[in-house]
């Protein structure tokens, strides 16, 4: 079958306007986000698998386990460049390796369509800076590959290379990414960029309602959009229940992102930015204003289709966060023999804070009391804040040096409490530069165009599906 595509602008909401910059929106750093399993799933030692023949094999089968790299699918043909269902399992491959193997088949068969018409959005870019004749250097390709080697083992390319083979993708494929992030780039600089302009009189409107809102809250959401129609309505929101049941499985929040949001963020995670809640749309604002950090709600109907959102942080604008202050602590332990009890446990723990609270007066003395009840000391003057778990956190920001923390702990672990030493607290937040935040209009008002741009590439193409 073949087909011009005409795919109308997804309906972006307010929140998608993330001071996002240029180089992270495009830039092959955000690869490095599929490989988040990376690190749990090495395998140095794996080989490429050989070239097993000519192997007639359906066009719908999943794999699971190494492809066979000499095999070769047709699956469509774009203005004549050929996206073969061999390119669409090895970007499939990083997807499933970033979420650690757990996506139901349903979902995979979902995420090998979204995969396509990604293979055809970046067909598309390769080919665009192709005919306007801009050049993408081998070595720059390389030299991103190898940053990404860097980032994720610590060593040299040939690590991510065994990496992608052990897992059913290959180096061709993620260069292949790279390439069409890079040449995106070039078309943008070229006919984007010298386009769009920021004035000083917008950017002093900016810092001026910016110090206007000191002191209020401020959030960091990531979202993921998906646009909808009153005849798809019912299947959109669908699709949008079975990604917040897979991220809330263990999926990836980013890895979705990037696949099935229709938002401009979505080359960024669906990272929103640090963002006002007047800028979200009322219904997401709504959810967001009593959502705790880390929580994950949706699909929340918005004009336009369906909002699922994760709430990465909180803060207060332009002022001090108290959870960047870096902690000096002592810890004081207490292992538990081998067959105790949750309430002697809980015993143990009592009678431990109540000694360090009776006889130690500062951390200076806490040493001498813990050698008297044969419990550990364990220091550390360096502890930021916000790397404590939540409970503790809140607990320790309001605590004064000499003080303790309610016991905590486990039958396995033992029990212990936390005495604070000192603290110094974060400097006071400052505005954001004049030039910083020109570079953030402008680098929003790029990604707006270039959504813009590549919707009429899809709108020119010819497509010939197999």
């Amino acid at each position: 079958m073949t087909e011009t595509t005409s795919r109308n602008a997804p309906t972006i909401p307010a929140a998608a306007r993330r001071r996002v910059g240029f180089a992270a929106m495009c830039g092959a750093a955000v690869i490095g986000i599929a490989l988040a399993g990376a690190a749990r799933a090495q395998d140095q030692d794996a080989a490429p698998p050989s070239a097993q023949g000519a192997i007639i094999i359906p066009d719908n089968v999943t794999l699971y386990g190494k492809s066979d790299l000499g095999l070769r699918k047709p699956t469509a043909v774009v203005n004549g460049d050929i996206i073969t269902g061999t390119d669409v399992d090895q970007r499939l491959a990083l997807i499933v390796a970033a979420n650690g193997g757990k996506i139901e088949k349903d979902e995979i068969e979902r995420l090998r369509l979204q995969l396509l018409r990604n293979l055809i959005d970046e067909t598309l870019q390769i080919q665009a800076a192709k005919e306007q004749d801009l050049k993408v250097d081998p070595d720059e390709i390389e030299s991103q590959y190898d940053r990404i080697a860097d980032s994720k083992f610590h060593e040299d390319a040939k690590a991510l290379d065994a990496y992608l083979y052990s897992i059913g993708s290959s180096p061709a494929s993620l260069k292949r990414q790279i390439m069409g992030e890079v040449s995106w780039q070039h078309v943008l600089r070229r006919n984007v960029q010298p386009f769009v302009s920021v004035s000083e009189q917008e950017v002093k409107e900016l810092m001026t309602r910016m110090e206007a809102t000191k002191g209020t809250a401020e959030y960091r959401i990531g979202e993921i959009f998906l646009s909808a129609t009153p005849e798809n309505a019912a299947t959109v929101e669908q699709t949008a229940k079975q990604i917040v049941d897979q991220v809330k499985k263990g999926g990836s929040f980013v890895a979705y992102a990037r696949q099935y949001s229709e938002a401009s963020t979505a080359a960024v995670g669906g990272d929103l930015g640090w963002i006002h809640l007047a800028q979200l749309p009322p219904e997401v604002a709504g959810v967001a204003k009593d959502m705790p950090v880390n929580q994950l709600a949706g699909p929340i109907p918005i004009r336009g289709g369906f909002d699922i959102i994760l709430m990465i942080d909180k803060r207060q604008v332009l002022t001090a966060d108290p959870r960047d202050a870096v902690l000096a602590l002592k810890q004081i332990s207490i292992a538990l023999p081998v067959g105790t009890t949750e309430a002697a446990a809980t015993a143990r723990a009592n009678a431990l804070a109540a000694a360090i609270k009776a006889d130690a007066k500062g951390c200076g003395t806490v040493d001498a009391v813990a050698a008297k009840i044969g419990a550990q000391v364990v220091a550390n003057d360096q502890v930021p804040a916000r790397n404590l778990p939540a409970a503790l956190q809140d607990t320790m920001l309001k605590m004064s040096p000499g003080e303790i923390t309610p016991p905590f702990g486990s039958v396995s672990e033992g029990v212990r409490v936390l005495m604070l030493c000192g603290r110094d607290d974060p400097p006071a937040a400052n505005a954001p530069n004049f030039d910083d935040l020109m570079n953030q209009m402008q680098d929003d008002r790029v990604n707006k165009r270039a959504q813009l741009y590549l919707r009429d590439l899809r709108r020119d193409a010819i497509i010939e599906y197999n």
